[in-house]
């Protein structure tokens, strides 16, 4: 497996200011410094990391290069202690005069952070999809608890006031999934090598969008089965930790909005 090795722990959405640095030795380089927050980090047995390889030029500044787990300076920090997704190990690489040949710089010197945000443009949309499925299993979950769940004498099914929530899940639910669906479209077809200008606008539309809704119907899943939602003898309060994540990583919420205005306003 492949991990993405961007962020650093002054520099998470300015990923621009990160200071890990990469300088040249003969016909290779010499990386030193740490990435936060790496998904598989210790599991993976490559990283993609971005590392400052001209100090003072802000991102034309910044390169790509493939460094391997079994790299001489290549070390892990502790797994971090996570609200959810704890299935996925997340921990600190660390790199400490770490020498690569020549031939693991990815792309032209100076173009790691172009590659970086094109990156993003694809892999936005497996967040969205990831917020998609975690929200479908809480409202598939919460749609056969308050079929048998009876209370006042009826399925808590029974009450407009639940069904009126569950309409409002679904709604959100399948409108989400729509516009991941099309930004998903545009992904292959700029993978195959079409220009497709609006990819990013949209990219970033599903993932905030996706995770957003996430939160929504898990928090809204937990509410349908009360105090039994709040336990972990039922999965939603699960789904509801797991959902959370989907508004931070690949670029917070804030941000997706952020780049969805610029888009609009080019």
């Amino acid at each position: 497996m492949f991990s993405y090795a961007l962020s650093e722990a002054e520099a998470g959405s300015d990923a621009a200011g990160m200071r890990t640095r990469a300088v040249r030795d003969g016909d290779g380089w010499v990386l030193n410094g740490a990435k936060m927050w790496i998904t598989n980090a210790g599991v993976s047995e490559f990283y993609t990391v971005m590392a400052v390889t001209e100090p003072g030029a802000g991102a034309r500044g910044i390169s790509a290069f493939v460094v391997e787990k079994g790299d001489a300076g290549v070390s892990f920090g502790p797994k971090e202690r996570k609200l959810g997704i704890k299935g996925s190990p997340t921990r600190q690489v660390i790199l400490e005069d770490v020498r690569i040949p020549g031939d693991r710089l990815i792309g032209a010197e100076g173009s790691g952070f172009k590659t970086a945000l094109a990156t993003l443009d694809h892999t936005r949309i497996t967040i969205a999809a990831q917020a998609l499925g975690i929200a479908q299993g809480a409202l598939d979950f919460a749609l056969g608890y308050v079929r048998q769940r009876r209370q006042f004498g009826r399925a808590v099914a029974d009450f407009q006031g639940v069904q009126f929530m569950l309409a409002d899940m679904a709604m959100r639910l399948e409108g989400a999934r729509q516009l991941t669906y099309h930004a998903a479209v545009k992904s292959e077809r700029a993978m195959a090598g079409e220009r497709v200008p609006d990819l990013t606008l949209v990219s970033s539309a599903c993932k905030a969008l996706a995770s957003d809704v996430a939160m929504d119907v898990t928090t809204d899943a937990v509410q349908l089965l009360g105090g039994y939602g709040y336990t972990r003898d039922f999965p939603v309060e699960r789904m509801m930790r797991d959902a959370k994540i989907t508004q931070i990583y690949e670029g917070t919420n804030q941000i997706q909005r952020m780049v969805i205005a610029r888009q609009l306003l080019k």
